[in-house]
């Protein structure tokens, strides 16, 4: 809270009355409004106001209050890092690029482009950060400020289609980590389990439980048939139309660590030998846990099969986007 509301208004609040005094208006306008308003140096120093000012976006360093977030119960840290809080935070930075400093005027900007590199790194360390991590849901949280960085660094492409993948990814990470989330909370609630060493044969257990979460780790990856392919499929195209191979290195990289972090678990959970006592073995959570994270697992799945009407929609972000 401390972190949110001190960002908020001792960065954010004088980003938009910098604005508004500048270009005498606040409406988000197609194009920006920025433009002849604002040059130079001034454009990096704004931008760096607007995006560190919107904290919830979790973009280093003002990243802390993520992790330290995961401590509430599993609904609550569902919605905190799969749907509602970071999604308004990169949602609003996507939204200021576009209508506020407009992708043309920025990307002609050399002084804007801090952005893309900040998020980069973030996006490398958050995930590095996560494969070190040995609780379930702080993992989790560390792989959610990766996630978000990669629609700030799509966004920071400036190519409309890396703009279109910013704003898909928003969705293909709502579902598949919402699905880890409520995996997790049906863990604890069924084992009270919280530790990654403990989820050995847990699949065998709880196998709906562990094939949501298999689900959600996968599109997490970016592995077909999941949302999360979709989404980086239209980064990847965006960082080609930009020729921006770092981007494409960043993702690849990142990929790989995403890897390195959900798939041991999800070997350990399906493949490994079921040590458990019969007096301590245990079933699936409750029904209602269970349909809730079944739910979302087929939202996770049904979005790689039928993204062209959310495409439809992201695109209207973009006039320019094929």
């Amino acid at each position: 809270l401390g972190i949110l509301i001190s960002a908020s208004i001792g960065l954010l609040l004088p980003a938009i009355i910098w604005t508004y005094s500048a270009a005498g208006t606040g409406d988000f306008t197609a194009g920006g409004i920025l433009e002849g308003h604002v040059e130079g140096p001034a454009i990096g120093l704004l931008l760096g106001l607007f995006v560190f000012g919107t904290a919830k976006a979790a973009v280093m360093p003002v990243h802390r209050w993520l992790p330290a977030a995961m401590v509430a119960p599993t609904p609550v840290s569902a919605l905190l890092h799969a749907v509602a809080v970071v999604k308004a935070g990169v949602f609003t930075i996507t939204k200021l690029i576009v209508y506020i400093f407009g992708v043309d005027f920025l990307f002609s900007e050399p002084s804007s482009g801090w952005l893309f590199y900040a998020a980069a790194f973030t996006i490398i360390a958050a995930s590095v950060v996560a494969l070190r991590q040995q609780n379930l849901k702080r993992l989790l949280a560390y792989s959610t400020i990766a996630q978000l960085s990669y629609v700030v660094m799509a966004a920071a492409i400036l190519k409309p289609l890396a703009e279109v993948g910013a704003a898909m990814h928003m969705l293909a990470h709502a579902f598949g980590k919402i699905t880890l989330f409520f995996a997790a909370g049906a863990i604890y609630v069924a084992s009270k389990k919280t530790e990654l060493w403990q989820l050995e044969a847990i699949g065998r257990r709880m196998p709906i439980t562990m094939t949501a979460f298999t689900i959600g780790a996968l599109s997490m990856i970016g592995v077909p048939p999941t949302a999360g392919f979709v989404s980086k499929w239209y980064i990847l195209a965006g960082a080609f139309q930009a020729d921006n191979y770092l981007a494409l290195a960043t993702i690849i990289a990142s990929t790989a660590l995403n890897a390195a972090y959900f798939l041991p678990i999800v070997y350990m959970a399906w493949f490994l030998p079921d040590k458990t006592p019969p007096e301590r073995a245990h079933g699936e959570a409750p029904f209602a846990a269970v349909l809730a994270l079944s739910i979302t697992a087929a939202l996770t799945l049904a979005f790689f099969f039928f993204s062209a009407p959310a495409y439809e929609l992201e695109a209207q972000l973009f006039k320019g986007a094929p």
